[in-house]
């Protein structure tokens, strides 16, 4: 009588266990999901509201010149080698954003960026010429942005215009000399990008990455100029890592 007993006992509690873990595994997902969900703060509600918003923006520019040959590289030049290497730069500015529509914006985004462009020369035994062009130039870039839909203090965009870029050290040595690379100090580029955008509590942040290619042959033959030879155009080429505040 008393084993009868104590094994229906264990017969209910063997039931409870099982209703217990049925329970659980259907409201498990749930409260799990419950115990994840964290209240975030969705910051600069209001940012769309206001039609225009201003920033600044710093940017580190690795640029080069993109060069055609002369026939004299072929035919008369001694160097064996005769290329751009990529240097890096500095770049301030401010931002003008205006707002079209949900996904579609205008920035303007004048800046100063200091340029150090050079053409080096390879020579048989080991002789290297390196003619170096360093500027400072004034630029004006006029970008359309597709922006995407906003995921709580974050989302994507990209960003494609052209740039107005006018040199502001011009020195006339360089261009009545005979043994300095001369170029000319305007210039037209085609640029675009894609960023991040980060919203925090009084400020958004965008890092981005921007394409520039130069249009204008900024190559200006002098007669008589040493650094001249083999050359025939040369164009910009900019990749430029900017970050943006607003």
């Amino acid at each position: 009588m008393d084993t009868s007993y104590v094994w229906h006992l264990f017969h209910l509690h063997r039931k409870k266990t099982l209703v217990i873990a049925l329970l659980l595994t259907l409201l498990g997902p749930d409260l799990r999901a419950q115990s994840s969900m964290r209240y975030r703060r969705i910051h600069l509600e209001d940012y769309e509201d206001k039609a225009i918003r201003y920033g600044f923006l710093f940017a580190a520019p690795a640029t080069r010149f993109n060069i055609n040959y002369s026939d004299a590289y072929v035919n008369t030049d001694s160097a064996y080698q005769l290329y751009s290497p990529r240097k890096v730069g500095f770049r301030v500015g401010f931002i003008m954003n205006a707002i079209l529509t949900e996904h579609f914006d205008v920035r303007l985004t004048p800046a100063v960026s200091l340029y150090s462009r050079s053409v080096e020369a390879k020579y048989p035994g080991g002789t290297t010429r390196s003619e170096v062009r360093e500027s400072t130039w004034v630029e004006f870039p006029v970008l359309l942005k597709y922006k995407s839909k906003r995921r709580m203090n974050s989302r994507m965009y990209l960003v494609g215009g052209g740039s107005i870029g006018i040199e502001t050290n011009v020195r006339k040595r360089e261009v009545t000399g005979s043994s300095r690379l001369v170029t000319k100090n305007r210039d037209f580029a085609v640029e675009y990008g894609i960023g991040f955008e980060q919203f925090f509590e009084f400020f958004k942040f965008a890092p981005e990455i921007r394409f520039s290619h130069g249009l204008v042959n900024l190559f200006e033959p002098v007669q008589g100029n040493t650094a001249n030879i083999g050359l025939q155009k040369l164009r910009t080429h900019t990749v430029t890592l900017y970050l943006n505040f607003e």
